[in-house]
């Protein structure tokens, strides 16, 4: 899993890295609320200290909360409840008080993942090779495991949820980007960005899979059923 770890204070951020890694996620250190703004795409939880130095930290959570369901931990610079009740209120999951103690911050990250993947994700999904776990957020063709981003599981597991479905590339912009505006605008960038997770994902699930293109409509899941699941 990925972790945003978003915090401008060198010794903090520090701890909060350290502590994340130890619990065996990978972990990105941002130190600004542009920086989290603009990184926070393929995270699978978000650890944001509110007291930044550019943009002020609720706003930050705000738009990480509109933009869709990330997990998120909130740190407020006071131990206050009406501290905490801020970081709530903006849309964060969890709210801590500063300073924090970190056997309580990686019970608290560990219980945070653990509800909202249940409540997020249905059961596992296997067609012929490719097995996708939605709780713990995990794909394997065969033996063989697959780490993928955050968006690019989203989508994944879109496609595999529904395999005989042709999803346009309105739906999927909408469903896996929250970018409701893409069947107005038909945006190029919109288009790229799609198309360049679509082709980072048939090169990962290699034969034990493939998304296949809909010409003029969009895309479906498509498996090879010879490729065994013991290979």
């Amino acid at each position: 899993m990925h972790v945003l770890a978003v915090e401008h204070n060198g010794f903090a951020a520090e701890r909060l890295v350290g502590c994340t890694r130890r619990l065996g996620y990978r972990a990105t250190l941002v130190h600004s609320g542009r920086q989290a703004l603009s990184s926070f795409d393929d995270s699978d939880l978000i650890l944001l200290g509110l007291d930044l130095p550019d943009i002020d930290g609720l706003d930050v959570c705000r738009r990480i909360r509109a933009a869709g369901d990330i997990p998120i931990i909130a740190f407020s610079a006071g131990n206050s409840e009406a501290d905490r009740v801020l970081g709530l209120k903006a849309g964060a999951d969890d709210c801590m008080g500063k300073p924090y103690g970190l056997r309580e911050l990686a019970a608290r990250m560990e219980a945070l993942l653990r509800r909202t993947g249940t409540a997020r994700d249905g059961g596992t999904l296997q067609h012929g090779a490719l097995r996708i776990d939605p709780a713990l957020r995990q794909v394997a063709v065969g033996r063989r495991p697959v780490t993928l981003t955050r968006k690019e599981f989203d989508l994944l597991h879109l496609l595999a949820s529904n395999p005989d479905r042709v999803f346009t590339r309105e739906e999927l912009m909408a469903r896996v980007w929250q970018d409701t505006g893409a069947v107005a605008r038909r945006s190029s960038r919109a288009s790229r960005t799609l198309d360049t997770h679509v082709g980072t994902l048939r090169q990962k699930i290699g034969s034990g899979g493939s998304i296949i293109t809909v010409r003029g409509v969009g895309f479906r899941l498509g498996f090879d059923e010879s490729h065994a699941l013991a290979s």
